[in-house]
């Protein structure tokens, strides 16, 4: 978390196109494209900020590019088309060039963070409803913790920030936060079957019942995403590194984190109990 913390503050995201604004070029080939030689293209032709991707098939490729400042989009993406074309022996055909702009960037990053937002005060209410405020604000900090490191690890590495990673942020969040409530649900209902115990060993009890069935659902969605990250293609592996790390985090957050936050905020079989209302029993006398 300190790591994270730190990297965030003073290195921040790589925002890609979608929040920055910038150009996407989309162009085919006959045959399939070699990526490593488009980049080195690229870079040597003053393109080093390009990121260059397989686009459905290894014959189509995708372009993007961060704003240049004085060269309009059409401009940019004929001297992109140029410049690879010089080195490879098939010429590409241009598919689509689109421009995000600058505000629409600023838009959707301001959209996408509070959608985050939202989702985290949606969470704290739910499980206040459903179980108490100490639990709810122990999810709450369960949840940020696989945020923020998510997002730390993201920082350290230098990983492009786009909208398909907060999207798997979102995903990370409702994973994580089910992980949390069937460990919660469990320990609810032993604090009432099991009231001879302290709080302690309500929660120990509680969290090696559930543990089994937390990691195998966890290698189960790991095997899925390790599949996603090797053959889905270069166009969602960072969606895939953020839900593969969020769901080790979301594993050990619901396990090592969630109830202890919950057992220092000093929950008991006490705060579960209904309250009982005085002088109930003659409420419905005439």
């Amino acid at each position: 978390m300190l790591i994270s913390i730190a990297s965030l503050a003073t290195r921040g995201l790589q925002m890609g196109i979608d929040f920055t604004g910038g150009t996407l070029i989309e162009v085919g080939y006959q045959k399939p494209a070699d990526l490593n030689v488009l980049r080195n293209t690229l870079d040597t032709q003053g393109f080093d900020d390009a990121t260059v991707q397989n686009f459905g098939t290894a014959k189509d490729v995708l372009i993007r590019l961060k704003p240049h400042e004085g060269v309009s989009s059409v401009d940019l993406s004929t001297k992109v088309i140029d410049a690879i074309n010089k080195t490879t022996a098939e010429p590409a055909s241009i598919r689509r060039v689109e421009f995000v702009g600058p505000q629409v960037g600023d838009d959707l990053a301001e959209d996408g963070f509070l959608a985050l937002l939202y989702s985290t005060i949606g969470i704290l209410v739910y499980i206040a409803w459903r179980f108490e405020w100490k639990f709810s604000t122990g999810a709450v900090i369960a949840t940020l913790h696989d945020v923020v490191v998510t997002l730390g690890l993201f920082s350290v590495l230098g990983l492009e920030f786009d909208l398909t990673v907060l999207a798997a942020v979102l995903a990370l969040i409702g994973y994580s936060l089910n992980d949390t409530i069937v460990v919660y649900d469990r320990i609810r209902e032993n604090f009432r079957l099991l009231r001879n115990k302290t709080t302690e060993e309500v929660m120990n009890i509680s969290v090696n019942v559930t543990l089994s069935r937390t990691i195998m659902t966890s290698l189960t969605v790991i095997l899925v995403l390790i599949s996603l990250f090797f053959l889905g293609g270069e166009i969602i592996h960072n969606f895939s590194i953020v839900l593969l790390f969020g769901v080790f985090f979301g594993t050990y957050s619901s396990i090592f984190i969630a109830s202890p936050a919950a057992l220092l905020l000093g929950v008991c079989a006490e705060d579960l109990m209904a309250p009982i209302k005085e002088g109930e029993h003659i409420d419905h006398r005439p």
